[in-house]
């Protein structure tokens, strides 16, 4: 059964390649899943997570990968699309992460440059650091090693640009002063997006599983919050996303009360029909490989376009006006906004 599945996933996949390992001595399993290189040598971040078996640890590397091609593409980078994924138990991560990560950084090396990892859940800037120095092929390390730093800021900000956007789409004004905004998950990325959110007038309500986070956000800026099983549910203007993937999906999208969807979580839809089953219920959604896309400007900008920070916030805004494209495009194809931003990625994807 296990061989089946991994089977059928590669197959439904239809990227290029995966390379993965076992590392006996700490039982982790490693997959760097290569989507594409059409336009360059593929990139994206390496995940470290505890998932219920390998085969799913997989998987996410797949659906993350596929999405960093798009991604990728809709910023006119000359990279493709990849992802990396280290199933590992979170006590033998803590006990020996460095051996995970010089096992990691060896099966990189062994790729000779097809791809480059970069920070993710649970790894930052200094484990590319680590990882720099047994394989070169690492994007942000810290600015003290020559990296750019954190993609966290600028994440959030592409998804600050991606609210604007769609309250100016869907409830007609670009104003956020009194919205209702709803931030699930609020860690790095989400937390500054608060920072932005209430910054700009929002009324913002927070929820997250880690509730020391919820409760730092609540005390520094009097926001409010709901308990994380409410949280896709509640009533606002806009709902964004900023935890895990499959959030939107045929049991949850009937109980959506919101007028627009942009958040900085990857791969929000479960299936790619939860892309009608949101038009048909006339949400807006701001597909998230654009609306998160603020974490490739960011690195890609500062380490292979030289940009200025002025240069790479800009960009940054620019995808605002990306989404307003994408959304002009549905609305007039009637299709649903993440075919149209699809539509409008693969347009780029040439060989």
């Amino acid at each position: 059964m296990t061989v089946d599945r991994y089977a059928e996933s590669l197959c439904a996949w239809g990227g290029e390649f995966v390379a993965s390992c076992h590392d006996a001595d700490t039982g982790a399993f490693m997959f760097i899943c290569v989507h594409s290189t059409a336009r360059g040598p593929a990139a994206g971040g390496l995940r470290i997570k505890a998932y219920d078996a390998p085969v799913s640890a997989m998987e996410d590397g797949l659906r993350l990968s596929s999405a960093m091609t798009l991604k990728m593409a809709i910023c006119d980078a000359p990279l493709g699309g990849g992802k990396s994924v280290i199933f590992v138990d979170p006590a033998v991560l803590e006990a020996q992460r460095p051996k995970i990560l010089a096992r990691f950084a060896a099966l990189l090396e062994s790729l000779h440059g097809t791809y480059y990892g970069a920070p993710d859940m649970n790894t930052g800037p200094d484990d590319m650091d680590f990882i720099y120095e047994r394989s070169r092929y690492v994007f942000c390390r810290t600015a003290e090693r020559g990296g750019s730093g954190s993609t966290t800021h600028h994440t959030a900000l592409g998804t600050f640009h991606a609210i604007l956007a769609s309250a100016e789409f869907a409830l007609g004004r670009r104003d956020l002063t009194g919205r209702s905004i709803v931030v699930q998950g609020v860690g790095g990325v989400g937390g500054a997006l608060v920072e932005m959110l209430v910054r700009a007038g929002a009324r913002v309500i927070v929820s997250d599983v880690v509730s020391a986070r919820v409760d730092d956000l609540v005390s520094r800026f009097g926001v409010a919050a709901v308990a994380p099983e409410d949280a896709v549910t509640t009533a606002c203007d806009i709902l964004a996303p900023c935890a895990t993937g499959g959030i939107l999906n045929a049991r949850s999208i009937p109980e959506l009360r919101c007028a627009a969807i942009a958040g900085a979580a990857n791969n929000q839809l479960e299936t790619p029909e939860d892309d009608a089953r949101l038009r048909d219920r006339g949400i807006l959604y701001a597909p998230d490989f654009v609306a998160s896309a603020g974490g490739v400007l960011h690195g890609v900008g500062f380490e292979l376009w030289k940009w200025s920070e002025a240069q790479v916030d800009q960009a940054v805004e620019r995808l605002g006006g990306i989404l307003l494209d994408v959304f002009a495009a549905a609305k007039a194809d009637k299709t649903g906004t993440r075919e149209a931003a699809e539509r409008l990625a693969r347009s780029k994807l040439v060989r």
